[in-house]
């Protein structure tokens, strides 16, 4: 850091500027937090960061102190401001609150992706970002104010923009704008630093010509590397001539770079368009609930129907709407043994769990509001019982900490689960809203729905002869379902095979839901009809999936506590479609006596025929339970560091493709430069040459800072440049064009050798970083290139 201090104008146009980008990159975090609580929290960072950098510069704290002093703010207001909940009156930090805020630090990145978004105030998530912005606040504006580089400091709301998208959700508000914005803000930021340089040398050249003492013209410390490059040997007359214009050369420079890089980026953008989803680092985390490491609930569904479980209270609710049933898991995944709950590695939506942080949004779902309340009292297992489209959770009781931070919900499908499950007297209350569902008789108007859901891997034959026959006379896609729904009620019997009822095999796996078509009495419940169901409105053409849960039966009054035992469980489908989205669909036939089997004519068994060979062995239940899922594991389960891998690659690859973008304009710049020379070099005649070569050198000088006066002579530029070789070039040059007869090709080639090594002197008098300036600089691009100059008798110069 330097000993100068900053100028106050120049503290001004800097922590302006800051603050103006900043809220413009924290517009990415509303899909996030989306709570006005994210307004005070970014202009609190902000206000306590420009306070320690501006005290910092004004005090001539060294970085240590600033690093101390930023982490005691941050001690003392990050608790009231993103962790408000553990704030005493809302001012005072807490130990738990202080607790919270530094495990928020390491911790909070992380929970960020494993949680539905968005999550307002929950817990200590608004920790991250309240970190992020105060440390790019104080580092940023302590690096505009103390350091040479003062450009760095346009970063870092750039940083915080590209943060705020990577945690951020799928399809984030307004990308294009925002990005856009954003890009302006920062490139106007750039442009007026350069132009608060190029102001002060004006004032410092005018009062070394005026006074000629050094210490009289001491401007801003950001401008000491200028002030020892070439540009501080520019002549008085060339300064004042050539300050005038340099705001709006600047600004000119800035919309053009800005346009440039709006443009490629459109073009990027359609030419380039993304073949596949959006990627977010929520994508390659992996998520803390798996639905796949725990048994389907639908596999277990007879169990419910013996005892004890069946008389069993399970749990009690409150609330509950008149006819209403309790969803415990969608099942939108079948490998022809098992229905479950989709998987993430399979690619399916229902599959990825987050936490749910205070609420969903469900204003898109149009419906009834409903608010339950639900005591756990046998019921074990992860899933939670919800009813509707969740919009929020609170628990109670002793472990309502633990359980709260346990709680998963998907909401494709949703379903709502608990880390390590519910237990007897775990208790809670939900919102949810219950969707508006098309009248039973209008199941014939609907058309198949859009949703996505994982392919069926089997589906067996005799479901498809089943929908052929049950469809014949229907034409259209929902007359088909509604023929079909028709059919399995009317040739369906229920029967559990527990007590006196018929017998009647348990499970949903192929071999039995051809059994349950091909039998001459057709003989299942709930668990074989929803899966036969599911199977032939997936043959019609409809997204359909298998819901697992429990049908209280009776009326129930509101505030009626309803006891729901083993025998309310119950299976149905819900169909996608165009028109109401997810329609929930009861396909069980209505209990009734069972008919005895009519025993098969003897004549027909006794008659020899064709000999057949045996069927082969058929594997035990368990192998042919089990085979699937190992087979399912190894072929479609990637280890969690491949997805990581690919998720970081997808990453690097979008941010070099970004890079690209970025420095399009710039790359732009330089081919221009480079076709200018050549033309300038390959002119067809000599004396053109020689001028191109003096014209090159020119706009070498510009691009390195120099400014001689508008209608400076050669001999004069030379001067501003200074040395002897460029006043050298400038007296051939002159001797070419007045001469009486054209020069020849020798000559014309000793000009450029000359125009060379004295445009490699300019860039060996300068730092790198100020020779990648000169090499994009708009300078001689701008309105000094290419002008035709007259000398007093009207020739070129």
């Amino acid at each position: 850091m330097t000993s100068d201090r900053p100028s106050l104008a120049f503290i001004v146009l800097n922590t302006g500027m800051l603050w103006l980008a900043t809220a413009l990159a924290a517009v990415a975090l509303w899909p996030i937090y989306h709570t006005p609580w994210l307004v005070v929290v970014v202009a609190g960072a902000l206000l306590v960061g420009s306070a320690i950098a501006l005290c910092g510069a004004a005090l001539r704290w060294k970085a240590p102190v600033v690093g101390l002093v930023t982490l005691a703010a941050f001690l003392a207001v990050g608790v009231p401001l993103a962790v408000p909940s553990q704030a005493q009156s809302g001012v005072l930090p807490t130990v738990q609150g202080l607790g919270d805020l530094v495990m928020g630090v390491a911790l909070g990145w992380k929970q960020l992706l494993t949680i539905s978004l968005p999550v307002g105030t929950f817990e200590a998530l608004l920790v991250p970002f309240f970190t992020l912005i105060l440390l790019l606040t104080v580092v940023s504006l302590s690096i505009a104010l103390r350091t040479r580089r003062f450009a760095v400091a346009v970063f870092a709301p750039a940083v915080l923009y590209i943060a705020a998208l990577m945690f951020g959700p799928l399809s984030p508000r307004y990308p294009v704008l925002v990005t856009l914005l954003l890009a302006a803000a920062l490139v106007v930021w750039a442009a007026l630093q350069r132009s608060f340089v190029r102001r002060a040398l004006v004032r410092r050249s005018l009062a070394l010509a005026t006074t000629g003492d050094d210490e009289q013209a001491s401007v801003h410390h950001s401008l000491s590397d200028d002030t020892r490059s070439p540009r501080g040997r520019t002549s008085a007359g060339g300064v004042v001539a050539g300050g005038a214009v340099a705001a709006v050369r600047t600004a000119l420079s800035a919309v053009v770079i800005l346009a440039l890089a709006g443009g490629a980026a459109t073009a990027a953008a359609f030419v380039l368009a993304p073949t596949g989803d959006r990627e977010v680092l929520r994508n390659a985390v992996v998520q803390p609930f798996r639905p796949a490491d725990y048994v389907s609930p639908l596999s277990v569904f007879r169990r419910y129907w013996t005892e004890p479980t069946n008389t069993a209270v399970l749990f009690t609710v409150t609330g509950l709407p008149d006819g209403a049933r309790i969803r415990i898991a969608a099942l939108d995944t079948y490998n022809g043994v098992i229905y479950s709950v989709g998987d993430e590695q399979t690619g399916s939506a229902s599959g990825t769990f987050t936490r749910v942080p205070y609420e969903f949004d469900q204003s898109s779902v149009s419906g009834d509001s409903v608010t339950l309340g639900v005591e756990v009292g046998e019921l074990s297992g992860p899933w939670v019982p919800t009813v509707g489209s969740l919009q929020s959770v609170q628990f109670e009781g002793a472990d309502v900490a633990e359980l709260q931070s346990s709680f998963f919900y998907n909401n494709t499908s949703g379903t709502a689960a608990v880390v390590g499950g519910l237990s007897a007297g775990d208790s809670y209350t939900l919102t949810a809203v219950d969707p508006d569902q098309p009248a039973a008789d209008a199941v014939a108007e609907l058309t198949p729905g859009g949703a996505a859901v994982p392919p069926v891997s089997v589906i067996p034959e005799e479901v498809t002869v089943a929908v052929q026959r049950y469809t014949a006379d229907a034409e259209t896609s929902g007359e088909k379902l509604a023929a079909m729904l028709d059919g399995l009620r009317s040739d369906g019997y229920v029967s559990h095979g527990v007590g006196d009822e018929p017998a009647s095999r348990s499970g949903h796996a192929a071999d039995r839901i051809s059994e349950l078509l091909t039998e001459q009495r057709m003989i299942g419940d709930a668990e074989q009809y929803a899966v036969t169901a599911a199977l032939m409105a997936r043959e019609l053409g409809f997204p359909a999936r298998v819901v697992f849960g429990f049908a209280p039966t009776g009326q129930t009054a509101p505030g009626q506590v309803t006891a729901v035992t083993g025998a309310d469980v119950s299976a149905w489908i819900e169909v996608n479609s165009a028109e109401f989205g997810w329609v929930a669909i009861d396909p069980n036939p209505e209990a009734r006596d069972i008919p005895p089997e009519v025993p098969q004519d003897a004549t027909t068994i006794a008659r020899p025929e064709t000999v057949i060979d045996p069927p082969a062995a058929e594997p035990a239940p368990s192998e042919v339970q089990d085979a699937p899922r190992v087979q399912e594991d190894e072929a479609d389960e990637p280890e969690p560091s491949t997805n990581v891998l690919f998720a970081v690659l997808q990453w690097v690859g979008s941010i070099a493709a970004a890079i690209v973008v970025v420095l399009a304009p710039f790359l732009a710049i330089v081919l221009a430069k480079v076709r200018r020379r050549r033309l300038r070099r390959r002119a067809p005649k000599n004396l053109d040459r020689i001028t191109g070569a003096w014209r090159e050198f020119e706009d070498a000088a510009l691009d390195h800072g120099y400014r001689p006066p508008s209608s400076a002579t050669r001999s004069e530029v030379a001067g501003v440049v200074g040395g002897a070789s460029a006043a050298v070039l400038a007296a051939v040059t002159d001797r070419a064009v007045f001469a009486p007869s054209e020069p020849d090709r020798v000559e014309a080639d000793r000009v450029w050798r000359a125009v060379n090594d004295l445009n490699a002197s300019l860039d060996s008098e300068v730092s790198r970083w100020e020779r990648i300036k000169a090499s994009v600089s708009l300078a001689s691009l701008g309105g000094y290139s290419g002008r035709n100059r007259t000398k007093r008798g009207g020739e070129r110069l």
